[in-house]
């Protein structure tokens, strides 16, 4: 293993964790049982990236390498156990912390499986194929939270909250523009963190896309 394929594999295991975390504590908060909770975790951190080795016509790196799938399930039967037994943590002021905690997982995710979902696409081969490496890598970022909030019954995030999904494409588009002009090595380490700061900035200041305002929510 090269040196950075030893930095691609941490930060797929950061991003595992981080999804699976984002993943089981939405289960949690939508009152699923133990395994529901280690299912919805282990979809939202490996679903983008068997979307993605799908697209390339590849068997899912999480079905051949189960170290993620695997660890994804540890994080969220972990996480389920620790708010089975301190119920309080997600009451009252918990609430707070649950909500931001939840908030950092996922922007972690998001950043870290949109650079993953890029380098993908390198590594197959298509570093001329700008547009294919941005889906790619919106795909991987976005992919398991589409499924995750699909099995919850929730709207797609992607589709109605904050700025999201455009976050990933524009970490995508940078890790691609520091590719091509400064390597792979600090493109690996700036597009995540220019997409969780995106992420943070768009939930602190509720920044949103335009959309039609409907009777209902006027009235709100």
């Amino acid at each position: 293993m090269s040196y950075t394929e030893a930095i691609i594999f941490i930060m797929e295991i950061i991003g595992t964790i981080a999804f699976a975390s984002s993943g089981a504590m939405l289960a949690i908060k939508k009152r699923m049982d133990i395994f529901g909770v280690c299912v919805l975790g282990v979809v939202t951190s490996v679903g983008g990236g068997m979307i993605r080795d799908m697209i390339l016509c590849k068997v899912p790196s999480a079905l051949l390498e189960p170290i993620y799938t695997l660890t994804a399930a540890v994080t969220s039967l972990f996480l389920f156990l620790i708010l089975f037994i301190k119920q309080d943590l997600i009451r009252g002021r918990g609430q707070y912390v649950y909500d931001h905690v939840l908030l950092w997982m996922d922007a972690i995710g998001l950043g870290i499986f949109t650079v993953v979902g890029v380098s993908a696409g390198y590594a197959g081969g298509y570093a001329d194929k700008t547009f294919l490496l941005v889906f790619l890598g919106t795909i991987t970022g976005v992919g398991g939270g589409v499924l995750r909030d699909i099995m919850a019954q929730d709207p797609p995030y992607i589709l109605v909250k904050h700025v999201y999904a455009c976050a990933s494409i524009l970490g995508a588009v940078v890790y691609i523009t520091i590719y091509q002009r400064a390597g792979e090595l600090p493109a690996l380490v700036i597009s995540p963190v220019i997409v969780v700061i995106i992420r943070l900035l768009a939930a602190h200041y509720r920044w949103n896309l335009p959309k039609v305002i409907t009777e209902n929510e006027e009235g709100m």
